[in-house]
């Protein structure tokens, strides 16, 4: 049986009140792609704001979309892979994870929560253009 040890992060304990930021999921409609189409990792993608009234808008290039927000049906975690501890090595917070029984030498895989995603932002109608006045020509 595989058993997979899922822990706080001692990082995330720095408050005292040992909860993980919470984080907001995307969801768009259609495809956003790249002008040079390099991908969109590590790219900025545009601008997240709230109006007074709570409103999301998300401005992207020369277009703006408004949305919505509301809670998942099912929380997603944020898990980040630690690899490498030997077995009988010393782990952070080894009170709270339930003992193993691994063979000697064996490698041990944990998982960190580093954040909870309740809530999602949905942008479902299609992008306005941005228009600012022009001065018509004399």
């Amino acid at each position: 049986m595989v058993q997979i040890v899922v822990h706080a992060s001692p990082r995330l304990d720095d408050d005292g009140g040992g909860f993980a930021p919470e984080w907001l999921l995307l969801e768009l409609q259609g495809e956003i792609e790249s002008r040079n189409h390099s991908g969109l990792a590590g790219n900025l993608m545009g601008e997240l704001h709230f109006s007074k009234e709570g409103v999301p808008i998300l401005i992207v290039g020369h277009h703006i979309l408004y949305g919505k927000v509301t809670r998942l049906e099912r929380p997603f975690v944020v898990l980040v892979k630690q690899t490498g501890a030997r077995a009988g090595a010393e782990r952070p917070m080894e009170t709270e994870v339930a003992e193993q029984e691994v063979s000697e030498g064996s490698i041990l895989c944990d998982y960190l929560v580093s954040a909870i995603i309740k809530k999602k932002i949905i942008f479902k109608t299609r992008p306005k253009p941005i228009i600012t006045n022009v001065p018509k020509k004399l």
